[in-house]
């Protein structure tokens, strides 16, 4: 079964693989996602287009607003069934829930030394949702998302992200930045491994930060980057608490990054 994501602007198919872009086939049997073979590569990325069956258009699509968080998360299981996603719908739902600290207070679980990956929702095998807590100066370091579909929505304070281009295998020193912005309150951002690479950080000293996390198909390993030789690491990804209640502590140090 082939699931794939679309954009309504252009009909791109948003196969988000990099340096490759492949289809995902993804099997409710086995719980799995397997790559089939490559049928995108990036120098012909924006030429190719959907079958207009593959599209879910916007612009005939009503998008419901999610009154609570449990709703929100409700309407997502919804569209996730579909094997076909439209990446702003999407966008749209996530960022038409008005944040509410009643409702996810019980996930914003800090630490006074990094920030906290808390895990929300598994989704129905196709995504799962992720509150993260950023405490003051907290920040990741540049990484990757495994070929996975990246949305980050604000639900208190501000954070910086800085996008950075693939280092080049022949590339000497610094990593090249493509952009920077500051994403706030209720705005949702989103990133895939064709679009680059990214960090993200609380740049404030007195105020924590909280961000809700959507990440499809889910990942248990991502690469870091090192922004002064592009060096890459591959790091395991943890959680400091499951559906609000705290994870086995670790002795070791948390290699999570987001």
């Amino acid at each position: 079964m082939l699931w794939a994501f679309s954009s309504p602007r252009n009909g791109t198919v948003h196969h988000q693989l990099a340096p490759k872009i492949a289809a995902l086939d993804y099997k409710k049997s086995e719980q799995s996602w397997k790559e089939k073979p490559v049928v995108l590569t990036e120098a012909n990325y924006s030429k190719k287009t959907a079958p207009p069956a593959q599209l879910r258009e916007m612009e005939n699509t009503e998008v419901v607003k999610p009154e609570t968080l449990d709703e929100l998360i409700k309407i997502l299981h919804e569209i996730f069934e579909s094997d076909h996603i439209n990446v702003d719908e999407v966008k749209a739902v996530m960022e038409a829930y008005e944040s509410n600290p009643q409702e996810w207070k019980q996930y914003a679980k800090f630490d006074k030394y990094r920030y906290t990956r808390n895990l929300v929702d598994e989704g129905n095998g196709k995504f799962n949702l992720i509150v993260l807590c950023w405490g003051e100066g907290h920040g990741s370091s540049i990484h990757d998302h495994t070929d996975s579909h990246c949305f980050m929505k604000m639900l208190q304070g501000e954070l910086k992200e800085t996008q950075f281009e693939w280092p080049d295998s022949k590339s000497q020193g610094d990593m090249v930045q493509k952009s920077q912005r500051i994403l706030q309150e209720n705005k949702v951002a989103y990133i895939n491994d064709s679009i680059g690479l990214h960090r993200v950080e609380n740049a404030s000293h007195t105020e924590g930060a909280i961000s809700l996390h959507l990440y499809s198909p889910p990942f248990q390993t991502c690469q870091t980057f090192d922004q002064r030789t592009g060096h890459r690491t591959t790091v395991k990804m943890t959680f400091w608490s499951k559906f609000g209640e705290r994870t086995p502590f670790e002795t070791t140090v948390s290699q999570e990054n987001n």
